[in-house]
C-alpha cells in the first residue's frame, strides 16, 4: 500500500476527525499557544487592521480565530486541503462568523491559490510544510511567487537539520524526531534556501523559538 504525502491526505481522515469532534487535535495541538505565535509573528511584521492576510493551510483556524477580529470584515482569506475544516473552524471557533465570508475559505491542497485575490499583504503557511516533501514545498515557492504579487512578507515555517545530520532522524530542539523521507520531515537550510532564490524569493531565517522546533522564515519577492 501506497503511503500518502502526508497524514492529513490519507483517505478519509478528514471525515473521521471531524465526526469525532477533533477539529483543534488533528492541525497540531497547542491551539492557544500556536495561534498565539502566528499573530505575533504578523504583528511584530507590521501587520494592520486595513491589511488582506491570506492563512495558507489553515485548518480550523487556529490563527483565524484571532486574526478575524483583528482584520476589517472580509480581510482574512484561507486555503487548506480541506474546506469542510475550515468551515467547521468558522463555525465552532469565531464569535462573528459574518466577518469572515464563506467564499474566502478555499480548498486547496496543491498551493495553485484557485479564487484568491492577488491583493494579499501577508500570507503565512504555518506547520503546513512540515508534513510535505521537499518537492512540494519547491513547487509551491514557484506557485506562490506569481500568484501574490503584492505580498510584503511571507511566512513559512520547516523543520531543519545540519548539513551532516540530515540524511538521518533528527530530534529536533521541542522534542520532535523529524525524518528525510517521511512525515514530519526535515530539510537542509541550503535547501530551503535555494528552493526560494529559484521561486523568486529572497529569504530571512526568524530566530525565534517556535512549537515543536520549527524554523520561521520570512520571505520577500526579490527585487
Amino acid at each position: 500500500m501506497t503511503r500518502p504525502l502526508s497524514p492529513y491526505l490519507a483517505p478519509g481522515f478528514y471525515d473521521t476527525a471531524l465526526a469525532q469532534g477533533r477539529h483543534r487535535e488533528i492541525v497540531g495541538g497547542r491551539w492557544e499557544e500556536t495561534g498565539r505565535i502566528q499573530m505575533e509573528i504578523l504583528q511584530d511584521a507590521g501587520l494592520r487592521s486595513d491589511h488582506r492576510l491570506l492563512d495558507i493551510g489553515a485548518g480550523s483556524l487556529r490563527l483565524g480565530c484571532r486574526a478575524v477580529p483583528f482584520l476589517d470584515p472580509g480581510h482574512y482569506w484561507a486555503t487548506d486541503a480541506s474546506r469542510a475544516l475550515m468551515l467547521r473552524g468558522r463555525a465552532v471557533e469565531l464569535a462573528q462568523p459574518d466577518r469572515l465570508p464563506e467564499d474566502h475559505l478555499i480548498e486547496d491542497s496543491t498551493f495553485a491559490l484557485p479564487g484568491v485575490p492577488p491583493t494579499m499583504d501577508y500570507a503565512i503557511a504555518f506547520g503546513v510544510f512540515t508534513h510535505l516533501p521537499f518537492a512540494v514545498l519547491q513547487q509551491a515557492l514557484a506557485r506562490m511567487h506569481p500568484r501574490l504579487p503584492h505580498l510584503r512578507h511571507l511566512f513559512v515555517t520547516v523543520f531543519l537539520a545540519e548539513e551532516n545530520e540530515a540524511a538521518a532522524p533528527v530530534r529536533q530542539a521541542d522534542g520532535v524526531v523529524t525524518h528525510p523521507d517521511r512525515p514530519p520531515y526535515h530539510f537542509r537550510l541550503s535547501d530551503v534556501q535555494a528552493a526560494c532564490t529559484a521561486g523568486g524569493w529572497q529569504a530571512l531565517r526568524d530566530t525565534r523559538m517556535l512549537p515543536r522546533g520549527q524554523a520561521l522564515l520570512r520571505l520577500t519577492r526579490q527585487l
